[in-house]
């Protein structure tokens, strides 16, 4: 992106083979765009949650392309990446705008904003299906006086797990789909264009995962006890 304008962007559904693949993908987008490296003010990069293997491709890549050009480094969460996305498009009348997105697992990870698409009105969770609305409700009695019933307002629902949501809330929240609303670059981009126009200090870049990674290491064996 250039002065908030998008240039070129790729996007490929991977579940293996990031590594090979990501440095081919930057280097076509870097000549669609007509950019060389050291043109790079700000890389900006997805850090979960998500997939294990592509969070940390991703962030390796984008730690070693800022080192090497001198630009800044930019995390963006994909709930943030997706409210980006669809800032544009939330109905101002809206409660809240849900971000749920699929943990490939019985759970789903989501956080909830507000119409704004920028203030999160709870911390990102990963949740059974059948305990979200219940998730919802709560979140919402705390935002209107507690005479009011939950769902008044209308949810948004985003991500690539927004129908599973909607399916979940069952009919207790009134909600509506956002489509093509999955994380992608464009709403990375989008978010860390937001957070450079900002005050925020930015922190150290690090994967964020709602729950560890199915990976498990070999128990050592228990060292032999002299007889």
């Amino acid at each position: 992106m250039h002065d908030g304008a998008l240039l070129a962007t790729e996007y490929r559904a991977l579940r293996h083979g990031h590594a090979e693949a990501l440095f081919p993908m930057i280097e076509r987008v870097m000549a669609e765009a007509g950019l060389v490296p050291s043109q790079l003010d700000a890389v900006a990069v997805a850090i979960g949650p998500g997939g294990f293997t592509g969070i940390r491709v991703g962030l390796a890549a984008a730690h070693g392309i800022a080192l090497a050009v001198g630009a800044r480094l930019i995390g963006i969460s994909s709930f943030a990446a997706v409210a980006a996305r669809v800032a544009g498009v939330v109905d101002r009348g809206c409660e809240m705008l849900l971000v749920a997105l699929d943990s490939r697992r019985a759970d789903l990870y989501v956080q909830l904003f507000a119409c704004d698409a920028t203030t999160a009105l709870a911390a990102p969770q990963a949740l059974l299906a059948d305990r979200l609305a219940d998730h919802v409700a709560r979140v919402a009695v705390g935002l209107r006086p507690t005479s009011m019933s939950p769902g008044d307002g209308g949810v948004l629902i985003a991500g690539d797990a927004a129908e599973t949501a909607a399916v979940a809330l069952g009919g207790r929240v009134r909600c509506a789909i956002a489509g093509d609303s999955a994380p992608d670059a464009r709403g990375v981009a989008t978010a860390a264009l937001r957070e450079l126009g900002s005050d925020a200090v930015a922190g150290a870049v690090r994967p964020f995962y709602l729950r560890p990674p199915d990976v498990t290491l070999p128990k050592r064996p228990l060292p032999k006890r002299p007889l």
